[in-house]
C-alpha cells in the first residue's frame, strides 16, 4: 500500500488506535486479554521456548503481566526491556518476578540496572535462537506488520533478533494493511482474542 506522507498517516492511526483502546470497558478488556493469553500459551513456539522476551504492559496495551508470571511458573527464563537513557536503544534483562521492576522511561515498569543480568551476557546462542518475543504495538495488520509508538526502539532491536516474534493485538485495532517502511520487520505470528495468524 502506498502513502504520500507516511508519517502523517501513522500519526492519525496511532491516535485512532489509542482512542479505541481507551474506549474499552475494564471487564471487556480483561476478557480480551484472557483470550489472547490462552491462545498465546497454546502456541508450540511458546511451549518449546526456553526464553521469553516480553514488554511490560501499560493500561491501554494487551496485558503481559499474566504472561510473564505464567512463563516464570513454566520454568522459562524471562527478560523484559530497559530503555537506554538518552538513546533510541533498549536492552533486555532477565527477571525473576514483576515485583522486581520499577517505573522507568515513559513511566513503564523496567528492570533495575545493576540488580539484573543483561540478557546477551547470560544466555546461550541456542536459547536466543529458540526464544519467543512478544511484541507491543498500537495496531497490527494482516500482512504481518505492526504500528508502534513511533520511537523506533523495537525496530532497532528486531533488526538483530533471531528468535520467534509474536504480536498481540485486539481485533478492533487490526487493519488489512498498515503503512510501513524499509526498517519495519514482519512478525512471525499475530495473536488476537479471536484468531492466530502466521506469516512466512
Amino acid at each position: 500500500m502506498r502513502y504520500t506522507d507516511i508519517r502523517e498517516v501513522k500519526k492519525k492511526l496511532r491516535s485512532e488506535f489509542k482512542s479505541i483502546r481507551r474506549g474499552f470497558a475494564p471487564d471487556d478488556q480483561q476478557r480480551r486479554d484472557r483470550q489472547i493469553l490462552q491462545r498465546l500459551l497454546a502456541l508450540p513456539e511458546y511451549r518449546k521456548a526456553p526464553l521469553v522476551l516480553s514488554y511490560v504492559s501499560t493500561a491501554i496495551e494487551v496485558d503481559t503481566h499474566a504472561l510473564i508470571e505464567q512463563a516464570l511458573r513454566d520454568g522459562k527464563k524471562v527478560a523484559v526491556p530497559w530503555c537506554v537513557p538518552g538513546k533510541v536503544d533498549m536492552k533486555f534483562f532477565l527477571i525473576g518476578g514483576l515485583d522486581e521492576l520499577e517505573p522507568g522511561s515513559f513511566g513503564v515498569l523496567e528492570p533495575v540496572v545493576g540488580k539484573h543480568r543483561e540478557l546477551l551476557e547470560t544466555v546461550s546462542e541456542v536459547e536466543l535462537v529458540n526464544s519467543f518475543c512478544v511484541l507491543p504495538g498500537l495496531g497490527f495488520d494482516l500482512a504481518g506488520y505492526r504500528l508502534g509508538y513511533g520511537k523506533g526502539y523495537y525496530d532497532r532491536f528486531l533488526s538483530g533478533y533471531c528468535g520467534t516474534t509474536a504480536g498481540v493485538c485486539y481485533t478492533a485495532c487490526l487493519r488489512t494493511a498498515l503503512p510501513h517502511g524499509r526498517y519495519d520487520r514482519m512478525m512471525n505470528i499475530l495473536v488476537t482474542e479471536k484468531f492466530v495468524k502466521r506469516f512466512s
